[in-house]
């Protein structure tokens, strides 16, 4: 299981001062990463997956500086993307993070997990939110490239293991999956601490390939009745149909 070359260059593609809802419990900032391994059609940030050499890149020290003056305002960072464990340079910039005595928090796919253990293991991070892009089974097809699936498994049983707090997450739209294939991701979590479904919210910087429509509440509120049987946590984020 191979890494991508190392780098001396993170392509920080974006910064947002301040959210209150992205680091559950904190005020954070937030570092968007350009790239991606997966191709999924319903990304909201397309032109940060496949176009992140045309946008505009930060460097890590003028962010160290931005959350430097910041620190007083916000008390932790989130590190998003694209998908941010395709660097094993982040481990360096989460540690920098750090050592400015803000808290971290990590977004990703789950498909390094060589890396993203070396992160848990490392005592650095304090909460990683984990995408769950459906059941195993589907999962080529969602993302769109092909899979070593038993690398989702492997980062899945690594959070279960408890070493910081995090969350499994899965964005859902009108039928997204069948009661059977919601059934199969509770089974590949079970036991999690945390678990969210994220309904579809429509907006695109780059059109997909096919129309979503997000997933109308009545019918989601059972799916969430069956997971509390599943996991310790479960919640809806976007009530908005």
């Amino acid at each position: 299981m191979q890494l991508l070359k190392k780098t001396n260059h993170l392509p920080i593609k974006g910064f947002e001062k301040t959210t209150l809802i992205d680091f559950p419990g904190h005020i954070a900032s937030i570092i968007f990463l350009g790239g991606c391994n997966f191709r999924c059609d319903y990304c909201y940030n397309k032109d940060l997956v496949l176009n992140p050499g045309k946008l505009p890149g930060l460097t890590p020290e003028s962010i160290l500086q931005e959350l430097d003056k910041r620190k007083n305002f916000i008390d932790g960072v989130v590190i998003t993307g694209g998908e941010p464990t395709l660097y094993p340079d982040l481990l360096k910039l989460i540690g920098d993070i750090k050592a400015l005595e803000l808290k971290v928090k990590l977004d990703s796919n789950g498909y390094q997990p060589v890396l993203l253990k070396s992160i848990l293991t490392s005592g650095l991070v304090d909460y990683v939110a984990m995408d769950i892009k459906g059941p195993l089974a589907r999962y080529q097809e969602i993302t769109c490239v092909p899979l070593a699936i038993e690398r989702i498994q492997e980062s899945i049983d690594l959070l279960k293991t408890d070493l910081v707090p995090y969350e499994f997450r899965t964005t859902v739209w009108k039928d997204a999956f069948t009661d059977n294939e919601f059934d199969a991701i509770f089974d590949l979590i079970r036991g999690a601490q945390n678990y969210y479904l994220q309904n579809m919210y429509p907006v695109f910087t780059i059109k997909p390939q096919r129309d979503y429509e997000p997933m109308p509440k009545h019918e989601i509120l059972p799916i969430l009745e069956r997971g509390k049987l599943a996991v310790k946590h479960i919640a809806l984020r976007g009530d908005w149909y």
